[in-house]
């Protein structure tokens, strides 16, 4: 009996959901282009087998182990940043135990997408069954058909994009670039460790640029000469977008002298939490400037509260499933960025929130007025059947449909990429069902909307 209904996620009315159905028909096996994701270029390099299913699909996963520890889950039980194999079936059975937890939650979606789709498995997820999931995906897991390349292939991925500091060697996207496999593998340019005086090593990552460019990284030319040196690497390599994970979306144009002195104080070690934010401002301002100059997307991820539990930050580090998302401001905070280079027809600027309540309020409008912008999917904790539809009512009026760059699945869990993208195209073929049913667009332009949002309009963006 499979686990996954061919109906989910289409509307109730058997009218509007056969709207739906062929909607979804038409695109259901386009290829799949993920120009934003954190998966690691290294799998594909080794093309090695992945591990047992726990260090696969549990422990790199926050979505998975933040929803245990609110129910008490010990993550030190999980393992969680000290992965051993010997405990994996143990950590498993944790999983498999707590698995109704994620009842109508899309990581369930996911979830069961990759354990039927993928796995054959077609009973549901429990203690009972928690040893033969593990058996059945360890065993699979060993096979050449389940090998990172052979599931790269099975997915029908278009581009992959990764996420990458400028500090990495990028030897493994350079790796693939040389091997006789001819999949796109690209990274893109994440920069936060070196121009956000909070982020951890940050000084002795300046150091650490001036050494790879050749630059004098201890002066403002030099610095901003090693970026764009760092930056003309990337693309060596297919690089089409930066991204920039900012606490807020503010911008500053500060003159030369009024940055030098800035970024004095910034190397200096002793900037208050002000100054620190006007740094990452201007930053946001230079980054964008450079963008005009070299053709590379800016994607801005802005509003999240990094590491809010202490305790958790100090046990398990960065990223362990504790950040909470904050009100974000768009329209001022942005505003000396868009003095600057808002109207430059050969700059494009892409902005995701956290913060549903400015999607009709500032980033529809936004969108729908200055040439440069255009609207992310929903993120993260948005990137759910309901998110997406949030979205697609509340962006669609002011901005339109082509505001906007498709979807892109953002995750590190790179098996959950195929379930992601279908519950997007499902998500879209609904609300463009309900569209038509309505009358408020036909049929036709319906499909032709329904290939833009899956292919084109990333395509278009992103320079692909």
């Amino acid at each position: 009996m499979a686990i996954l209904h061919e109906d989910r996620l289409f509307p109730a009315d058997p009218d509007v959901r056969s709207i739906a159905r062929r909607l979804y028909a038409s695109i259901s096996n386009l290829p799949i282009i993920s120009p934003h994701g954190h998966t690691d270029a290294s799998w594909f390099a080794g093309n090695e087998p992945f591990p047992d299913p726990t260090q696969l699909l549990i422990l790199p996963d926050h979505y998975v182990y933040r929803m245990l520890y609110s129910q008490g889950v010990s993550m030190h039980d999980l393992g969680i940043r000290q992965p051993n194999p010997a405990n994996s079936r143990k950590t498993w059975r944790i999983f498999a135990e707590h698995y109704y937890l994620f009842r109508g939650t899309p990581t369930s979606i996911w979830l069961d997408y990759e354990f039927e789709k993928l796995f054959g498995l077609d009973q549901r997820l429990s203690a009972a069954t928690a040893d033969h999931y593990f058996d059945v995906i360890a065993e699979k897991l060993q096979q050449p058909e389940f090998l990172p390349r052979a599931l790269y292939d099975r997915f029908r991925i278009e581009l992959l994009a990764t996420t990458d500091s400028p500090l990495d060697s990028l030897e493994y996207h350079r790796a693939i670039r040389e091997s006789d496999w001819k999949a796109r593998i690209v990274p893109t340019f994440r920069p936060d460790s070196v121009v956000d005086p909070a982020f951890d090593g940050f000084h002795k990552n300046i150091a650490r640029l001036g050494e790879l460019t050749g630059e004098d990284t201890a002066s403002w030319p030099g610095y901003l000469n090693a970026l764009r040196k760092t930056r003309e690497r990337f693309k060596s390599l297919g690089c089409t977008a930066t991204d920039h994970g900012h606490p807020t979306a503010n911008t500053a144009n500060l003159s030369t002298s009024a940055a030098t002195e800035l970024f004095a104080v910034i190397l200096s070690g002793h900037a208050t939490a002000d100054r620190q934010e006007l740094f990452r401002a201007q930053m946001l301002t230079e980054m964008a400037r450079m963008s005009v100059e070299d053709g590379l997307v800016t994607q801005i991820h802005p509003g999240s509260f990094r590491n809010h539990n202490k305790h958790v930050f100090e046990h398990f580090g960065r990223d362990s499933g504790a950040d909470i998302p904050t009100a974000t401001d768009y329209v001022h905070a942005l505003k000396p960025l868009l003095d600057l280079f808002g109207n430059e027809s050969g700059f494009t600027l892409i902005l995701f929130t956290l913060d549903e309540s400015t999607y009709s309020r500032e980033l529809a409008p936004l969108a729908g007025h200055y040439p440069c912008l255009r609207l992310g999917p929903p993120w993260w904790f948005h990137d759910s059947p309901e998110g997406m539809l949030r979205f697609r009512e509340m962006a669609t009026e002011s901005a339109g449909f082509y505001n906007t760059v498709g979807f892109n699945d953002d995750t590190r869990a790179f098996l959950s990429i195929p379930a992601r993208h279908d519950v997007a195209r499902r998500t879209d073929s609904a609300f463009l069902a309900r569209l038509v049913a309505e009358h408020r667009i036909d049929e036709e332009e319906a499909f032709e909307l329904a290939q833009d949002l899956t292919v084109n309009l990333v395509r278009k963006t992103y320079r692909l």
